[in-house]
């Protein structure tokens, strides 16, 4: 009888196969965390609707990081590089024994050992919050004191998650998808843990594996649906109507749109709308997909702006009188700005000459 109750007590202790495989796989996936980013900071100002981004990634950074380096050295913040952060040397053993702890959970098929693993991960996120919010405190309030431009009183401390205004511009933080890989992790196995836990103290009907495994799967499924890519469309000239100025789109060589991140879609028949239009936020920066220009010389096609290349000039008679004409390459933009006798330049400069 002793050894009947000894083996029963045994059985409970353990997970299920369907847990301890669920458990193997949240734990192998987080290997992507060596080969994909774990956190994005996003920098979004009118001169920059595109923005600027910098990826963290285990042990670099990545990014437009010298462009925002030469912006942060007229306000006195330091350079940013992997060198001054010493966690790139030992954060990739952390996740190496996070998963191998993951697989030992697994093969063992203790719930003691789930719930250690579970507040291990959660404590690391916590650390890692912490440790994040330092660096942008120090890297935010010691400033040189003899920087170009100098506002008493003001720093510049990134946000650690979400949004925060600074100067002008518009500063994003948040996880990247490695960073997603070791959350599904820690919340997969919380549900894994709860489930087993509820097992353990009542009879569970031989539903349970596969109602764990149904949560992963919407788990999964809202990813996917959310990672959905909003779309531009074309527009219908002589149809449309211009987002700023209410007036018929009807030139093809002209305008452009704003998609957001929504999926909504504001057209424009002019660069000169498109700037008023964003100058007096009626959407917010940090809501923009994707702006857009018609390529001057395509066939009503777009062009990214982070791509395109300006002619501005007076012989180019734009409907609301910005002169200005997006062209997808530099030489097309070149021998139509000498056709015309008109300068090349960017969106950054033709946004601030048209306020």
């Amino acid at each position: 009888m002793s050894r009947y109750f000894f083996k029963e007590f045994i059985m409970k202790a353990k997970m299920s196969n369907t847990s301890r495989f669920i458990i193997a796989i949240a734990a192998i996936a987080m290997v992507a965390t060596f080969f994909l980013p774990t956190w994005a900071i996003y920098l979004i100002a009118p001169q920059y609707p595109e923005g600027l981004s910098m990826q963290i990634w285990l042990n670099k950074i990545t990014g437009q990081v010298e462009i925002i380096n030469g912006l942060n050295h007229y306000i006195g913040m330091k350079t940013i590089n992997a060198e001054m952060f010493p966690e790139f040397k030992i954060l990739p053993f952390i996740i190496g024994f996070f998963i191998l702890y993951g697989l030992l959970v697994a093969v063992t098929g203790s719930r003691k050992l789930l719930l250690s693993y579970l507040v291990l991960l959660v404590l690391f996120g916590i650390a890692a919050l912490v440790d994040f919010y330092m660096w942008g405190y120090d890297y935010g309030h010691n400033l040189d004191p003899a920087a170009a431009i100098q506002v008493p009183g003001f720093s510049y401390q990134p946000p650690v998650i979400g949004h925060k205004k600074l100067l002008n511009f518009d500063a994003f933080s948040y996880p990247d998808t490695g960073a997603w890989f070791v959350i599904a992790a820690a919340v997969i196995c919380g549900v894994v843990w709860f489930l087993e836990k509820r097992k353990s103290k009542k009879t569970v009907n031989i539903m349970t594996g596969k109602k764990s495994i149904s949560i992963a799967t919407a788990v999964l499924a809202c990813v996917v649906l959310s990672g959905c890519t909003p779309k531009s469309e074309p527009i219908e000239y002589g149809k449309d109507n211009c987002a700023e100025c209410r007036m018929t789109i009807m030139d093809p060589k002209f305008g452009g749109e704003i998609v957001s991140k929504k999926g909504k879609v504001f057209k424009f028949d002019d660069a000169q709308c498109m700037g008023k239009f964003m100058d007096r936020r009626a959407i917010e920066l940090k809501d923009i997909h994707q702006t857009l220009f018609t390529n001057y010389t395509g066939e009503h096609e777009f062009v990214n702006v982070t791509d395109a290349h300006f002619v501005v000039g007076s012989k180019l008679k734009s409907p609301m009188g910005s002169n200005a004409a997006a062209f997808a390459d530099k030489s097309s933009a070149d021998k139509k700005a000498a056709e015309i006798d008109g300068k090349v330049t960017s969106w950054a400069t033709l946004f601030n000459v048209l306020q």
